[in-house]
């Protein structure tokens, strides 16, 4: 059993419109007493981006949600970020629909990452909705990056506090990376697509909160700037490794009508 990473509720974490249970030592926490299909007064919402602030992913249960509803509480959060790759369906472009079916041996974001690092401003969170969900299996995990990074050592830290690097799609996205033909969710494989590219500090600091936050991830960071593919693999794999230690993570079982929300800057 780990010390270090528990969290303890004080006065300062309580809530007046909504309840708040963390279910892991290091990120995650359930939100209830609040319906989220419905018009959220200010005050209310205030409590629940201050729960997602505290808790980095926050889940609701119970919920029925319209595409508008879907939208609008979206657009609570951030203006709405329509994704550069997955093909969309249906009337609304904002909202990617993910299925699993027959055949399927892939899984969109079956691996460790941090959405769509590969643009130059990646969106601050998401919000995923589970419509048809079996009754186990698919379980979702999430890692704290402020951890990740307050538990390297001092020297660690120093480093790369002067380091950037690249993120790129090219593994995820585009007819190289061959994705389309392992699942049913489709990508783009078009002769048009070409390959996005950002670079960005491998610590970041969280607008919000003021926190540091180990920002790279298997599926974009591709090397560290100014070296080669070579010379980043052996940090970067060390850091990826050590970012979903099991202590800094949660892990959520999802049923019909669970709602997630996740700080794509810090998890």
């Amino acid at each position: 059993m780990s010390t270090v990473l528990s969290r303890v509720l004080t006065d300062a974490d309580q809530y007046d419109r909504i309840s708040v249970s963390p279910i892991a030592g290091a990120p995650g926490a359930e939100i209830s007493g609040v319906d989220i299909s419905r018009p959220i007064e200010d005050a209310t919402f205030a409590e629940i981006r201050r729960a997602w602030n505290e808790n980095l992913v926050i889940f609701f249960g119970g919920q029925s949600l319209g595409d508008d509803a879907l939208v609008a509480f979206g657009r609570r959060f951030a203006p709405l970020f329509r994704h550069p790759n997955l093909l969309t369906e249906g009337p609304y472009p904002d909202i990617v629909r993910i299925h699993r079916m027959p055949g399927d041996t892939k899984i969109v974001g079956e691996d460790w990452h941090t959405d769509t690092t590969c643009m130059a401003e990646p969106p601050c969170g998401a919000v995923l909705y589970g419509v048809d969900v079996p009754p186990y299996g698919g379980d979702t995990l999430f890692a704290n990056q402020y951890l990740a990074y307050e538990t390297l050592s001092e020297g660690m830290k120093a480093m790369l506090s002067r380091m950037t690097a690249v993120h790129s799609d090219i593994t995820v996205a585009g007819p190289q990376a061959a994705r389309n033909k392992h699942r049913t969710n489709k990508v783009r494989e078009d002769s048009d697509w070409r390959e996005t590219v950002s670079e960005h500090p491998v610590v970041r600091t969280h607008p919000e909160t003021g926190r540091k936050a180990l920002f790279v991830n298997r599926s974009y960071t591709q090397r560290f700037s100014g070296m080669t593919t070579e010379e980043s693999a052996p940090l970067l794999e060390f850091l990826w490794q050590h970012a979903t230690r099991p202590e800094l993570t949660c892990r959520f079982r999802w049923a019909t009508g669970s709602v997630s929300v996740w700080d794509n800057r810090c998890t």
